[in-house]
């Protein structure tokens, strides 16, 4: 069937949005941002690309922004340190700036170097900035250090006969409050003064300044040099050393310190070396690393289990085509299995799904692979539609190992399945949704109801065919869509790069530009919504190709959010940009859309409380402990105002509550909303009287069925969702310093007065649904019914 697609109706844009929304990640979700920072000349440069390696190594699985102040350094220098580090930045320091502190000291090295580095005091686009001199060796872990969150924190020093308590300045844990105009001020006026000690330059500075009121570190964090006169050992809990004085490691040392100059010289190594030490210093080393140091590596090599590891750092950071590359470099062997796996998920995951089928087969030879490797050609099949296909490759996965988890969701996903009811093709719109499994996500498994909801109270098949957005659309899936009166996309955060991978389009619905240009019924993109986390990025070019199209050919192109719609329409034509329109998550409107609806009488004397761990690396950053920690707390005063129970809309989402009880010894009930049915998740959130949320439907779906929120924002969607409704005081960071004590003044705040918070919260519920009906008159024009 073919029907000429209605001219939509002119959008204009919604006067009451909110104009130009921030829609910066870190500031949406106060994830804070660390940097190292280092001053750094051509005297000092060999003692810092020791210390760059030396943190690489003992370190391997941390890797900030590490700011580098200079004034003036030669280009193979510049070359040399980003070599050792992926995320150098260089900043120019102002020379001219100290004059007035120097007082004729202009040419000593050492006094010019001590001034310099109170530039970092100059640098504010960071949460949390970590000195570290360059006549410095990193031995440890200093995890520590960058899950402090207060203050100015130094190692304390005393010279002999004098017990004020002063810093040592070589390494600094700096926080925000002290990244400010008004702290530089302080300084300057300060260092312009001469109010401080001559021979200790910025430590007497910033000893005038703090008076002793700095954080105290262990001295593991700086131990100097001068503590191992007479050859003493380096002791082995040490995490930086610090040669202090006028005779440097790499200008041949000190009589004396013997040992510890042993400890500096094993970092003198060649980028080779390093490379090599690198990739054997641990499991868990750091993406950017791992890809900076393995990517020359494997060049100069041909290492097979190093292309393998660097490959899998792309895989997890979502750069598929990097991981497919990397692997083509290297010559597989026949008999090495897990190298064939890792280049059949790369293969897949960019659509090149005959290639991936061959190494997944060369795959399953090995008993430690196998179930992965048939579970992956499952998931092929089931792309394609094969479901006896792929159910027969799960069963061999489990026949491997029977606890192979996703073996059994693949057989799972293919057993049982229902034939599509035969409906008038006429009467159906077709449905491109995420459609979740048993056991899935409870968001995610109500979503594609909800949207049907929105089109009117018939949500079954004989108004809807199905398509599954991660199936490949194909030829034929393109004539049944056709054959219908129009297609509609939406259900969740489609626009997301690694929920399933592929090549076409590089988002979640698997249909290439050629297909979707030939779809001839009108398209509708309902309450989609941008969902990439703080710190994950897209393909650029083949989304944009995508995404373009998608627009160009959408009669109707309706985002849940305004910072999805901003950074939508940042990829597009300003041709296209008025057709982004706004349209609110169906979820969050539940009340007018379930046919029906009752208000509920009375509330249980509950709080609901979920937190999501999908890429926990992303929403947490180094900050899960305090997170945690912060919780017990906040579910301990809780408890004063309502019985607090875990809402778990996944199996993951159960870790809240096993790790706050290993931890901290706080148990709570666990709800496992993921095995609940569309009509128990509406019903169990409409019956608490709070609901603090970390996942987006956390907080969109009691919202719309009428229960006041509070989200734990740990992605941008959260904020832009309470930015629309115009309460962002009902979102709290989980990085908050004090969010415990936050999370529990606005739950008091919100419960103290119930009634009149449903009220508020029906008032805004109303605002989202004057839109959602304004969109619907143009939808029943271009679609019917």
């Amino acid at each position: 069937m073919t029907t000429s697609i209605p001219t939509p109706a002119p959008h204009t844009p919604d006067a009451t949005a909110p104009a130009a929304p921030v829609t910066d990640a870190s500031a949406l979700t106060g994830k804070r941002r660390i940097a190292f920072a280092s001053f750094v000349d051509e005297n000092y440069l060999p003692g810092f690309l020791a210390l760059l390696r030396s943190l690489a190594l003992s370190n391997p699985d941390v890797c900030e922004d590490f700011v580098v102040l200079h004034d003036g350094l030669r280009p193979a220098s510049v070359a040399a340190v980003r070599a050792l580090h992926p995320r150098v930045q260089f900043r120019r320091v102002n020379a001219a700036h100290y004059d007035s502190y120097v007082k004729g000291d202009q040419d000593n090295y050492l006094v010019r170097k001590a001034y310099f580095i109170l530039d970092v005091f100059r640098i504010r686009d960071y949460d949390t900035v970590i000195t570290l001199d360059t006549d410095m060796v990193v031995l440890g872990p200093i995890t520590e250090l960058l899950t402090l969150r207060h203050g100015l924190a130094a190692v304390p020093q005393f010279f002999y006969g004098d017990k004020t308590r002063m810093l040592n300045s070589g390494l600094l844990v700096i926080q925000k409050e002290y990244l400010t105009d008004a702290f530089c001020a302080k300084i300057d006026a300060i260092g312009r003064a001469g109010t401080y000690e001559l021979d200790k330059h910025d430590q007497g500075i910033l000893n005038a300044l703090l008076d002793g009121d700095f954080v105290d570190l262990d001295p593991r964090y700086n131990f100097v040099k001068r503590r191992l006169s007479g050859d003493l050992p380096v002791p082995e809990d040490t995490a930086v050393l610090h040669f202090t004085g006028r005779h440097k490691p790499w200008q041949g040392g000190e009589a004396g310190y013997g040992l510890a100059q042993e400890r500096w010289a094993a970092f003198e190594l060649t980028d080779a070396e390093l490379h090599a030490a690198y990739l054997e210093s641990g499991d868990t080393l750091h993406h950017d690393l791992l890809v900076h140091y393995g990517t020359p590596h494997v060049a100069r090599t041909g290492d097979v289990d190093t292309a393998r590891k660097v490959a899998l750092a792309h895989i997890g950071a979502g750069d598929y085509q990097a991981a497919v590359d990397i692997l083509e470099r290297v010559r597989l062997p026949i008999d090495e299995a897990w190298p064939h796996e890792v280049y059949g998920h790369a293969l897949m995951s960019v659509s090149r799904y005959d290639e991936a089928r061959a190494q997944l087969l060369l795959a399953t030879a090995a008993p430690n692979r196998a179930a992965t490797a048939f579970a992956r050609l499952a998931q092929i099949a089931w792309v394609h539609g094969d479901d006896d296909r792929a159910r027969a490759h799960a069963t061999a996965g489990l026949t491997v190992d029977p606890t192979h988890r996703a073996s059994r969701l693949w057989h799972q996903r293919t057993v049982g399945v229902p034939a599509q009811p035969a409906g008038r093709p006429e009467d159906q719109l077709a449905h491109v949704a995420f459609y979740m499994d048993r056991q899935g996500n409870a968001g995610d498994k109500l979503l594609p109801e909800s949207v049907r909801l929105a089109f009117g109270p018939d949500t079954g098949p004989r108004r809807w065919h199905s398509v599954h957005a991660h199936r490949l659309f194909d030829e034929a899936a393109l004539e049944r869509v056709n054959a219908r009166r129009g297609l509609v996309i939406g259900g969740g955060g489609l626009f997301i790069p690694d929920t399933m991978p592929n090549g076409n389009s590089a988002w979640q619905w698997n249909v290439p530009d050629d297909l979707l240009a030939r779809i001839d019924v009108p398209i509708a993109v309902y309450a989609v919504g941008f969902n990439a986390f703080d710190g994950q990025s897209y393909r650029a070019e083949r989304f944009r190709s995508s995404l373009r199209l998608l627009v160009e050919r959408s009669a109707f192109f309706g985002l849940r959010n305004h910072g999805s719609i901003e950074k939508v329409r940042a990829m597009l034509p300003a041709r296209l940009h008025d057709k982004v329109r706004f349209q609110p998550c169906p979820t969050t409107v539940t009340r007018h859309l379930v046919d029906g609806w009752q208000d509920p009488v009375g509330r249980e004397d509950t709080i609901l409380l979920n937190a999501a761990y999908d890429r926990a690396g992303l929403r947490f950053g180094h900050d899960y402990g305090h997170f945690l920690a912060q919780m017990a707390q906040a579910v301990r005063d809780l408890g004063a105002l309502a019985e607090v129970k875990c809402a778990a809309h996944s199996l993951d989402d159960e870790k809240l509550a096993f790790d706050l009880r290993r931890e901290h010894g706080v148990s709570l009930p666990v709800i496992p909303m993921y095995d609940f049915a569309n009509d128990e998740i509406r019903d169990l959130y409409a019956r608490t009287k709070l609901v603090i949320g970390m996942r987006g439907h956390a907080g969109m779906i009691p919202f719309g069925c009428g229960t006041p929120i509070i989200s734990l924002i740990s992605h941008p969607k959260m904020a832009y969702f309470l930015r629309d409704i115009d309460r962002p005081e009902w979102g709290v960071s989980v990085h908050d310093r004090d969010l415990a004590a936050v999370l529990v003044e606005r739950a008091r705040d919100l419960l103290a007065d119930h009634d009149r918070t449903v009220a508020d919260v029906h008032g805004r519920q109303q605002e989202l649904w004057k839109t959602t009906e304004a969109n619907a008159a143009d939808l029943r024009a271009l679609l019917g019914g």
